[in-house]
């Protein structure tokens, strides 16, 4: 056997809870007939969708009597997943970032760094980096308004992608986390990559607006023409 002084088994099964789906799944599984790391286990499970046929092996155990696998079954049935999570605001208050006009997905996620689109926080360095009406990149044509977008955060609120019409063009998923990656949060355990955010629009487009959903963020079409650059709404 190999021992590790660094975490605990509890910590390590924890840790194992934070993955999605995966290798994870079968270890988990198998504590669960651990008495003392058994309910570690069965509470990251209760979070974990991605099980697919492992459920059967969940469900066996619980047949067979194991309270711990009943107890992860019974949260997947009630969906404590989802019911857990925090509940969506009341009201949101946010600062405008506004992009008059149309905003393209190429415009978000140039195609010259196709290169860099795995590596999320560098190829979002280039999000808007051509100089158009309203927006000043900090290297026309390599380097987008970052610190100024980061100024806007300084009055304390989520910073919200607004135009007139946004996400027009190729339906790249890289548009949207580049515009997350400046006006969403940070997901617990996953680097590099973010959700939420708020994107407003006179016009969204279809494909764009669903991508952002997916990613957690709220889109929402409404008439944007009395929002200005900085304004707190």
């Amino acid at each position: 056997k190999e021992a590790c002084t660094l975490i605990s088994r509890a910590k390590a099964a924890e840790l194992l809870g934070t993955m999605l789906g995966g290798y994870n799944i079968a270890p988990l599984i198998e504590l669960l007939d651990d008495a003392e790391i058994g309910p570690v286990a069965a509470e990251a499970l209760k979070k974990t969708l991605l099980m697919f046929d492992a459920f059967h092996d969940v469900k066996e155990k619980a047949d067979k009597g194991n309270a711990i696998a009943k107890s992860v079954l019974q949260s997947w049935a009630d969906a404590e997943w989802f019911t857990s999570r925090p509940e969506v605001p009341q009201s949101l208050t946010v600062t405008v970032f506004k992009v008059t006009g149309e905003t393209n997905t190429d415009d978000l996620s140039p195609a010259p760094d196709a290169t860099t689109r795995p590596d999320i926080p560098l190829h979002a360095l280039a999000m808007l980096k051509n100089a158009r009406p309203g927006i000043t990149p900090e290297e026309d044509g390599k380097r987008g308004p970052v610190k100024f977008i980061e100024s806007l955060k300084e009055k304390g609120n989520l910073v919200a992608y607004v135009g007139d019409v946004v996400g027009t063009g190729s339906s790249r998923k890289s548009a949207t986390n580049s515009v997350l990656w400046f006006t969403g949060e940070d997901i617990p355990f996953v680097p590099n990559k973010r959700f939420g955010g708020v994107c407003l629009g006179s016009k969204i487009a279809p494909i764009f607006y669903n991508t952002m959903e997916d990613a957690g963020a709220l889109p929402i079409e409404l008439d944007v023409s009395q929002m200005e650059m900085g304004d707190v709404v």
